[in-house]
């Protein structure tokens, strides 16, 4: 019974909690209800067409700001961050300044250092990496004009024979241009190039045939006048080429350095025929005196280039970077390959990490191997080369004057100073390479012996012509009949036909007896030059004819084996690669 009432009672509960919710619930809801019941009803809004909608009222701008000036109504930007290679921008300037002043007072040999000391200053900003570099190469060129203006004014660079002539690089405009494909030239050049055999690889792209669209037109009389300059000194290049072990086709760079012209000068100031900065060139042994500038001699030049193509060959193990580093130099090369990871220079072309001028040195060189390696086909089969210039050697050992070594030899005074390039105001200075015509060296180092060792520079010669007497020679060259005859130790007053007398003349005032070395104006490099640069510096000093003894002198083999990075390169076929 018991147990049926506890039963009875547990569902009793639990009937009792169920309506008890309920309830609850209802009421919640019933409370809902009545609350909303006191609401008033939501006001219904008509239906609006589009047309009666407002207009956005437009806002006016500020009339307060209409005048203030831009630089505030922009947003502020922080200059570059500076580095090294500015702080050596601003050397550079200061010493500039420096020289421009001394021009001013005359004192000629210190502006030079001046301006050697900022150009190689500037040169070495480029591999610290300046933040603005269009910046920097700016005022580097404005500063090269400036100091290449001033050097031809009054700092001796163009006071000698025929004025010094010096010549614009027939290339250096269009370094910085690019031109277009001609579309039926890309097969046909595929072709040749497939056919060629060459020491240098050879690559055909838009950039290789776009040059040679241009020198198969516009351009093509430059290239011809150039292919019968190269006739002078061409036996020679190749000699030296073959001798330094190095391609023979980089004879181009020549081509398109200067056209093949021994007094070409850039506007960075570089000269010679391998358009050598006075720096550079002094690394590899070619000097500056008052009266000459080793740059300007073709077989010095030649040498020398040879053997700095060799040092970036060594370094980049590719002869398109080397010729690249050529052009811009090692340190640009450097960087570009260390800031993209590639050792390539198509790769690092065609990413704009070199300066525009190299960019389109490779390709020009490569455009004028082609064509000359298929001359044929492009017009330069029947052109007539210069006859090569032959000469003789001869070391002075006192300053000596082209014009006397043309009154031995029997030589007009223009012909021996296309001998002798070098000889800017028409001497050379003591130890210095003299070059005579073909089978002249003895017969000029005998005459050179007769006279004063201290009148070279000065004294004249004179081949006595028939029925020539002493006062006729003397009036033609400003000298009394007395100061003949005691030259030349003559007692009668008619000397024979034929006589080489000796002329007394005097030295011009603008000149001296004796040459002023300038000094060496690269006192310093980076650190990463000096490192490379150590060991050859040294080599070059020692005489060409003892440097080339050390290197093989046999010709490089005709096979089509690829061009491996040793000392002598091997001939290869050439391959065609798009880029």
């Amino acid at each position: 019974m018991d147990g049926r009432k506890k039963t009875f009672f547990s569902c009793y509960l639990f009937s009792a909690a169920l309506i008890t919710a309920g309830c609850g619930s209802m009421t919640g809801y019933q409370q809902s209800k009545f609350q909303n019941s006191f609401l008033p009803p939501a006001p219904q809004m008509p239906a609006l067409a589009n047309e009666d909608l407002p207009k956005v009222p437009v806002v006016q701008p500020n009339i307060y700001l209409q005048d203030l000036p831009a630089f505030l109504l922009t947003s502020p930007s922080l200059p570059p961050r500076r580095t090294s290679g500015d702080a050596l921008v601003d050397r550079a300037e200061h010493r500039f300044e420096a020289g421009k002043k001394l021009y001013q007072a005359k004192d000629l040999d210190g502006a030079r250092r001046e301006f050697d000391t900022a150009v190689d200053l500037m040169l070495q900003a480029s591999d610290e990496t300046p933040a603005d570099r269009q910046d920097y190469e700016k005022k580097f060129d404005e500063m090269v004009e400036a100091i290449h203006r001033f050097d031809l004014s009054g700092m001796g660079a163009s006071a000698s024979i025929d004025d010094n002539k010096f010549e614009k690089a027939p290339l250096e405009d269009i370094l910085q241009m690019t031109f277009p494909v001609d579309p039926r030239l890309k097969d046909k050049v595929r072709e040749q190039v497939k056919a060629t055999v060459s020491q240098l690889p050879l690559s055909v792209n838009d950039a290789v045939l776009g040059y040679i669209n241009y020198f198969s037109n516009r351009g093509h009389r430059t290239l011809v006048a150039a292919y019968q300059r190269s006739g002078r000194y061409r036996p020679m290049i190749q000699r030296v080429l073959d001798e330094e072990g190095v391609p023979q086709e980089l004879i181009h760079l020549a081509q398109a350095e200067s056209g093949f012209i021994p007094r070409a000068v850039s506007r960075k100031a570089a000269g010679g025929m391998w358009q050598f900065l006075t720096w550079r060139g002094q690394q590899y042994g070619l000097m500056q005196t008052r009266y000459t500038d080793d740059r300007m001699d073709p077989e010095m030049a030649t040498r020398a280039a040879a053997h700095h193509l060799h040092d970036l060959y060594n370094e980049f193990g590719d002869w398109y970077l080397a010729i690249a580093a050529y052009n811009c130099g090692p340190g640009t090369i450097e960087k570009a390959v260390e800031r993209t990871g590639y050792a390539d220079f198509w790769e690092l072309r065609g990413r704009g990490a070199l300066p525009a001028e190299t960019t389109n040195y490779v390709p020009i060189i490569l455009a004028m191997t082609i064509m000359e390696k298929n001359a044929a086909e492009y017009g330069l089969e029947g052109v007539q080369m210069d006859p090569p210039l032959e000469y003789d050697t001869v070391k002075t050992d006192s300053l000596t004057g082209l014009a006397l070594i043309a009154d031995i030899t029997d030589t007009p005074l223009s012909e021996m100073a296309s001998l002798n390039p070098a000889a800017l105001k028409g001497m050379l200075p003591e130890g210095h390479t003299l070059h005579v015509p073909k089978g002249m060296a003895n017969t000029v180092s005998a005459s050179l012996a007769s006279v004063p060792a201290d009148r070279r520079a000065a004294w004249r010669m004179h081949r006595v012509a028939a029925d020539e007497t002493l006062a006729a020679i003397g009036k033609r060259y400003g000298v009394t009949p007395a100061g003949l005859m005691a030259a030349n130790n003559l007692s009668g007053s008619r000397p024979e036909a034929g006589d080489l007398l000796m002329i007394p003349t005097a030295l011009r005032p603008a000149q001296s007896p004796e040459p002023t070395v300038r000094p060496a104006v690269r006192k310093s490099a980076p650190q990463r030059t000096a490192q490379r640069t150590t060991q050859r510096t040294t080599q070059r000093t020692t005489p060409p004819a003892a440097t080339a003894a050390r290197r093989p002198r046999t010709a490089p083999a005709k096979t089509s084996a690829a061009v491996e990075p040793a000392h002598k390169p091997a001939t290869t076929v050439a391959s065609v690669a798009s880029h």
